[in-house]
């Protein structure tokens, strides 16, 4: 009798072949409305807490011995690193060294330390402290062979910033979602500006999966579990379209608090991007490529915002949907 539920009734017309989605039109961007510019502090340490550099903050910590408030700041910015960063502990992760990573494909297994991690992404209002604070004039924040590519890292108006911002400025609608449209070595002179710097592909791995050394042995598809669901991240499946604010989707988040690294942007990672074809030839760009790892807002297959899933980018690439998070050793955290 259960098994009458998949067979034809003679009466029934045939049913239409199915089809695939039809492309969804490109996301229309919200109204531009510019974001206020803010009055910087002219004392440095003070200016240096206003603008959020917390790392920055604890490593030259000695400088400011003679500063009336170098006690105020210190605590205030060990008291924000905790509050915006997690523990990620010690594990290992299988990276698969094939493009097609095919079940029972060659991985290469490494062992990661304990580390901070980001609990967002960087926001446009976050990175619009770098920007104020003449990050991309700074050349002290960019590797030397790159400084004849800084003056390409312009945004709508041929000012210095992010790829989609005008004037300088970030869109005052978007200013807690993921910045998007800067490429890896913008991401990079971020995080040195703030004291950190970006986590390696092996790291962020880790924090998606969670697979911690314990006779268990497991790990995890997805950050929040096994099972992809809609209800978790911002993908293509989810019906959004565009991106959304880094603090949403709590639902999804990995054991230790840490959201959407799964979704809404993909995330540069601090490491080369290194892989085979099934033939054992490396895959190689025209320029370095870095590690991109998570999946968007706008990907369409699961599998590909899955922990273990492998892909690059070249470095000097600004798309409208990578963003990226920062890590923290615990030594440069006190910790």
């Amino acid at each position: 009798m259960a098994l009458s539920i998949f067979k034809r009734r003679a009466a029934e017309p045939p049913q239409p072949q199915q089809r695939s989605p039809e492309p969804r039109p490109a996301p229309q961007p919200p109204p531009f409305e510019q974001a206020e510019p803010i009055a910087l502090e002219s004392d440095p340490l003070r200016r240096m807490w206003q603008l959020e550099r917390f790392a920055a903050i604890l490593a030259s910590k000695d400088q400011w011995n003679q500063h009336p408030q170098q006690k105020a700041a210190l605590d205030f910015a060990m008291r924000a690193i905790d509050e915006r960063f997690a523990l990620v502990p010690e594990g290992y992760v299988s990276l698969p060294q094939t493009a097609g990573a095919e079940p029972g494909g060659p991985e290469e297994s490494i062992d990661t330390a304990p580390f901070l991690l980001q609990r967002l992404a960087v926001t446009n209002a976050t990175f619009q402290m770098f920007v104020d604070d003449g990050g991309y004039e700074n050349l002290d924040f960019w590797p030397k062979d790159i400084w004849p590519h800084i003056i390409d890292f312009r945004d709508q108006t041929r000012q210095s910033g992010p790829r989609y911002w005008r004037n300088g400025r970030h869109n005052r609608r978007l200013s807690d979602h993921p910045v998007v449209g800067v490429c890896y070595y913008e991401a990079a002179a971020y995080a040195m500006w703030a004291g950190y710097r970006l986590p390696s592909e092996p790291e962020w791995q880790m924090a998606a999966s969670w697979r911690i050394r314990s006779p268990a042995d497991v790990l995890r598809r997805y950050p929040w579990g096994d099972a992809f669901d809609v209800r978790c991240c911002n993908i293509w499946a989810s019906g959004i379209g565009e991106t959304v604010p880094a603090s949403a989707f709590e639902n999804g988040a990995a054991p230790n608090g840490v959201l959407q690294l799964v979704g809404n942007v993909w995330e540069w990672t601090g490491s080369d991007f290194q892989i085979t074809d099934d033939q054992g030839r490396v895959l190689v760009g025209d320029t370095v490529m870095k590690g991109v790892r998570g999946g968007a807002f706008d990907t369409y297959f699961p599998a590909q915002a899955a922990s273990s899933f492998r892909t690059g980018m070249a470095s000097l690439t600004r798309m409208h949907n990578v963003g990226f998070r920062c890590a923290l050793d615990l030594s440069a955290a006190g910790a």
